[in-house]
């Protein structure tokens, strides 16, 4: 453990996270959980990252890379110990420093997307929305899923924190819908209402990710002790499965791994076309420890059913 990081000895572990509000809400709660389950003494340090400070298309940046870069190199110089990142966020066709290990997967929230409508419109649902409605969403994967189910609908590009994008739809002038996370919604405390959308989440949807330095190995073990087996597994199946796609950060593809009944561990991926007119699937099931053999054997077939073809045809 560094010299001046906690752990019950009287020192300060530095736990670095982007600066939107939501981050920030994030990194505070993983901090508790460490103060909770070691007696650690925890600074939550904010980064600005490039992600956040660029207000255009995230494509212009190489993706959603551009919020972790800044982080890494915070953790690689030792300006901070550890980091929280949202899984989804993390790319999947980009390697990370081996130097880094993320060393916990706190347990998995609400995957579920939301559709929000304008608090004075009095509309409820996805149903109720009128011919070319405006849907404001960032994420390809939402979009071409929603254009499979509606394809009359005007699909926006929104970016921004959550409560400035519940303030351009409520000004009612932009848009007639968005799109976000539940569990956003949930760790910030709104409670709004909204609609869940039966459509796939993205890989690594819902779950938390804590990062450290590899060769800090008491940094490691205390951070093991927020991690959380069960999300572990399915993390491990939804990642081998974009790591055998090589999807770039642009590409729509969709997974979701969870626990069955039986205990077994079940994977189901997509891959779709931009605008979802065509799309590929598949879903397999393995016992839950065999998670990375489940993701590549359903990364396989979803390329044998022609999802490099579908990938290669959405701009980077």
């Amino acid at each position: 453990m560094p010299a001046d990081a906690g752990g019950g000895g009287g020192g300060v572990l530095r736990l670095g996270t982007r600066t939107s509000p939501l981050a920030m809400v994030q990194a505070r709660g993983v901090a508790a959980r460490l103060r909770e389950a070691a007696n650690a003494t925890v600074d939550v340090v904010g980064i600005s990252t490039a992600g956040d400070r660029h207000r255009g298309h995230l494509g212009e940046l190489g993706g959603k890379g551009a919020f972790m870069s800044e982080i890494d190199r915070a953790l690689l110089t030792g300006r901070v110990d550890v980091a929280v990142h949202c899984l989804k966020d993390v790319p999947g066709d980009v390697p990370r420093p081996d130097e880094l290990v993320f060393a916990a997967y706190v347990e998995r929230d609400d995957v579920a997307d939301v559709m929000l409508f304008p608090a004075s419109s009095g509309i409820q649902s996805l149903a109720d929305l009128p011919p070319g409605a405006r849907v404001g969403t960032s994420a390809v994967r939402r979009r071409a899923q929603l254009r499979r189910i509606r394809p009359d609908l005007r699909i926006e590009y929104l970016r921004g924190n959550v409560d400035s994008r519940l303030e351009r739809l409520d000004a009612g002038e932009e848009l007639d819908a968005i799109v976000v996370a539940r569990a956003g919604l949930t760790r910030l405390g709104i409670d709004r209402p909204g609609e869940a959308l039966d459509i796939l989440p993205a890989v690594g949807s819902g779950v938390l990710a804590v990062d450290c330095r590899r060769a800090d190995t008491e940094v490691v073990e205390l951070l093991r002790l927020l991690d959380h087996p069960e999300t572990r597994r399915c993390v491990s199946a939804e990642r081998a499965m974009l790591h055998g796609l090589h999807g770039h950060c642009n590409s729509p593809i969709a997974g979701h791994a969870r626990i069955e009944r039986d205990g077994r561990l079940s994977l189901r991926g997509m891959v779709f076309t931009e605008d979802g007119s065509l799309f590929v699937h598949a879903q397999e099931s393995s016992p839950p420890e065999k998670g990375e053999g489940l993701g590549a054997s359903v990364a396989a077939d979803l390329l044998r059913k022609g999802a490099r073809d579908v990938i290669a045809d959405i701009p980077h």
